[in-house]
């Protein structure tokens, strides 16, 4: 495929305009963005010089004719839009979660299987250059066999951020569509992807957030906190999703022969004391990744019995996006791999709707909590 891919962006808000730099970092034209507000896209669209900016996303998609969509809207708005871009014949960029339940999830692999589309599932922190150091020195043995990972982290959010999305189980909300999908692809990037066992519990202690007007952008939406809380005018939505996570693991892979127990603890609203972290034990080592998706220093315990903070490799510093952030380094990274792949080029294993239909249908046993056993009984 000589000539630029054509890419059509669903979402004008952080994720829309990430995805929109990020397809550009990997050398596609940005044709169209598509919003729920015709006033926001158009003036989002025009900042970023995207030529064509519209409300109805069918017509973007005949009028535009893009050879990938790029879904960039809460989760529970994925479902139709995809199957519309499958339906036209264009490989799907989607970020997390992939859909608001397993069973849509599931539904949407099936349909892009079967049209041979090409999809990118951006659970994408597992692109971080310390994970990707770590990764390196599992393969290594650096650790010897794994034998257990925690993944631990408290973010402390206010409460009364305004009523949204991120409140709403039908609409993509909850901690674990945001916070555990990312941890569950870094964790089993590194040491194996076969998860074989799951548990969990989950807890709503958020109870109910303001209702805002005019939040457009995720990134901004602290700014919207009504100032007295107590007007009793205010509205007030009820959260029916989880803010807090625990949950266990087994995961299987190339380089233990037992299976490995994995921990991922969440609060999204409590403080932390220590910094969030990410630590992979093995039978002759460690390695230990500061913060909560082990984006920080990477340090390794060895033979010698001390933990030594290790500097990136050349090479994992190199094949990094320059970008500022993050969650843009990790989008520029797995749009990239995405665009080679339909190209043609050879490219490394990246996580798709297979991945994003299983830890959709995780999370759905996750929030059922049924893994506990009353001994209230017991003498």
């Amino acid at each position: 495929m000589g000539r630029n891919l054509k890419v059509l962006i669903a979402g004008t808000g952080f994720a829309g305009q990430g995805h929109a730099d990020a397809f550009r970092g990997a050398g596609a034209e940005v044709v169209g963005m598509v919003g729920r507000t015709e006033s926001v896209v158009k003036d989002v669209a025009a900042k970023m010089d995207i030529p064509f900016a519209g409300t109805d996303w069918q017509a973007a998609l005949e009028t535009c004719k893009p050879d990938v969509v790029s879904i960039a809207t809460p989760g529970g708005a994925h479902v139709e839009p995809i199957k519309q871009a499958i339906a036209a014949g264009c490989h799907v960029f989607c970020d997390k979660p992939m859909t608001h339940s397993g069973e849509t999830a599931v539904e949407l692999r099936d349909l892009a299987e079967k049209a041979g589309v090409k999809t990118a599932y951006a659970a994408s922190f597992r692109y971080t250059p310390s994970v990707l150091h770590a990764k390196r020195l599992v393969a290594e043995g650096a650790i010897g066999e794994p034998t257990e990972v925690e993944s631990i982290s408290h973010f402390n959010l206010d409460r009364n951020i305004p009523f949204g999305w991120s409140h709403s189980k039908d609409a993509g909300g909850g901690r674990l569509n945001n916070n555990f999908t990312h941890s569950l692809a870094i964790v089993t990037s590194v040491v194996g992807d076969q998860i074989l066992q799951i548990m969990g519990d989950v807890r709503d202690d958020m109870g109910r957030a303001p209702i805002v007007d005019g939040v457009h952008n995720f990134m901004t939406r602290r700014d919207y906190i009504p100032k007295d809380l107590n007007d009793p005018t205010l509205k007030w939505g009820e959260s029916d999703v989880e803010w807090s996570y625990t949950v266990l693991a087994k995961l299987a892979g190339p380089f233990a022969a037992k299976p490995v127990s994995v921990l991922f603890k969440h609060g999204g609203l409590v403080p932390r004391f220590q910094d969030d972290h990410i630590i992979f034990y093995g039978t002759k080592g460690a390695i230990y990744l500061k913060g909560h998706y082990g984006t920080g220093q990477l340090s390794h315990y060895g033979s010698d019995g001390t933990w030594t903070d290790l500097p990136l490799p050349q090479d994992i510093v190199d094949a990094n996006p320059d970008m500022a952030g993050e969650t843009e380094q990790c989008w520029h990274y797995l749009a990239r791999e995405l665009v080679r792949d339909i190209k043609g080029e050879q490219v490394d294993p990246y996580p798709t709707f297979v991945q994003g239909a299983q830890f959709q249908q995780i999370i759905d046993i996750i929030r059922k909590s049924d893994g506990w056993t009353d001994v209230t009984g017991l003498a």
